[in-house]
């Protein structure tokens, strides 16, 4: 669960909204400026607090860091580097000392936040409290938010599985659906790179038109037979080989656009990049800024095993690429955009698999998601003629163990008619 950081307000009385305006519900007097009480804003506060929450799936699975008050900017979460196993001791020989390394990664904090105006006559005369609906499709609002930032930045995770055997996102047909079998090949790699369980089992994200297929397992295991003895997640639905699956809708859905003429091109630099953000390519006819803003899969077309890199463009010229994070790849790797394959048609579903403190989040001090009421005496004009209800909370997210996710493309009975909420 997320704390949410809530703002109280400290204006007096108890107000009750009727017909004819706002007044004290002990005097029956009117009030003045339309302000909401203590009360009042404390229980708005809470809506959103229990809107929230249900509807947060990825936070609930990132390593919480307190961000204190007046340290920039910026954050840097730093991890240390594994050591190499003991050497053979020699009577009387002093044996070499090892450097103790640690690899650290930035990530800049973001503000975000929404607001509605209400008038003076629409809460006068609408029959439902305009505040209390307003409130709850802010809340709503604000889950999609930090959980779409929170997917963004986990989609760019280089350990990509490809259902079916394929090797890439052009590869996959409406046969290569998520099963059993590809949970257990995700779980291999995730033991393989020692990722550590998540109390004792690894936790997946999954779309409901992906779900149906593992449901139909002998071995899966519905969520409400062992919530009694075992804490559930939000989303909970069920498990299957050690793997506990969270579903939700905000799981990505991956289509291309069509991208007419801007084709794959090539890494174009002889011995390759590594740990590069700018990629040169050639053999395309790739417009400069035709895939700003978009993900790219970087193909591995040798013998290194790498697999397949998803990055995010950054910037483009009709020469190179910048990525949103570094990539390590070779000479003549196939930098190709869903829109140039022929599935361009169809949908393609992320099921990422994660291991504990694959990623890290930010909790601010005096910066998480709070409600911010403001009276129409407060900014309703001259003649407090609205109000404003609104939200805001400072974010900011990075993958810091990229062996501790496997993210499986598949496809599913329905990725001819689903709607995309990511778009290559």
């Amino acid at each position: 669960m997320i704390d949410l950081f809530l703002q109280m307000f400290a204006d007096a009385g108890t107000v009750v909204n009727t017909t004819t305006g706002d007044v004290n519900a002990y005097t029956g007097s009117a009030n003045a400026t339309g302000a909401l009480s203590d009360t009042m804003k404390t229980y708005y506060d809470t809506e959103l607090l229990e809107n929230v929450r249900p509807n947060m799936i990825y936070a609930q699975l990132g390593d919480k860091e307190p961000l204190p008050r007046n340290h920039g900017k910026t954050v840097e979460w730093r991890k240390w580097n594994t050591l190499p196993n003991a050497d053979v001791l020699v009577e009387g020989v002093i044996p070499s000392g090892k450097t103790l390394g640690m690899t650290s990664v930035t990530q800049a904090i973001t503000q975000h936040g929404q607001y509605v105006t209400v008038s003076d006559q629409l809460d006068l005369h609408a029959v439902d409290n305009v505040i209390l609906g307003a409130t709850e499709e802010l809340s709503a609002s604000a889950a999609q938010t930090q959980d779409d930032l929170l997917r963004a930045e986990l989609l760019a995770n280089p350990v990509v599985q490809f259902a079916g055997g394929k090797t890439s996102l052009g590869g996959l047909t409406s046969s290569d659906v998520l099963t059993p079998t590809e949970i257990n090949k995700a779980v291999t790699a995730l033991k393989k790179m020692k990722a550590p369980t998540i109390n004792g089992k690894y936790v997946a994200v999954v779309h409901p038109s992906v779900a149906y297929d593992l449901r139909q397992n002998s071995d899966w295991i519905d969520a409400h037979k062992y919530a009694s003895v075992t804490e559930i997640f939000n989303g909970e639905i069920g498990e299957l080989h050690g793997v506990r699956f969270l579903e939700t809708t905000q799981a990505p859905v991956i289509k291309g656009a069509d991208l007419g003429t801007n084709r794959a091109a090539a890494v174009n630099h002889s011995g390759g990049y590594s740990n590069a953000i700018t990629v040169a390519f050639d053999g395309s006819t790739i417009a400069a800024g035709a895939l700003e803003g978009r993900f790219v899969e970087i193909q591995d077309t040798g013998s290194s095993g790498r697999g397949s890199i998803i990055r995010k463009v950054v910037a483009n010229t009709a020469t190179t690429m910048t990525f949103d994070r570094a990539v390590t790849v070779a000479d003549n790797d196939v930098i190709a955009p869903l829109g140039s394959s022929t599935n361009n048609n169809s949908c393609v579903y992320a099921v990422q698999v994660f291991g504990k403190g694959a990623f890290k989040m930010i909790d601010p001090d005096g910066a998480g998601m709070e409600m911010i009421i403001h009276s129409r005496g407060e900014v309703g004009g001259p003649l407090d003629q609205f109000s404003t209800i609104g939200y805001k909370f400072s974010q900011a997210a990075k993958i810091v163990y990229n062996d501790r996710i496997v993210s499986i493309m598949a496809s599913s009975a329905y990725a001819a008619t689903d709607t995309p909420n990511v778009t290559l």
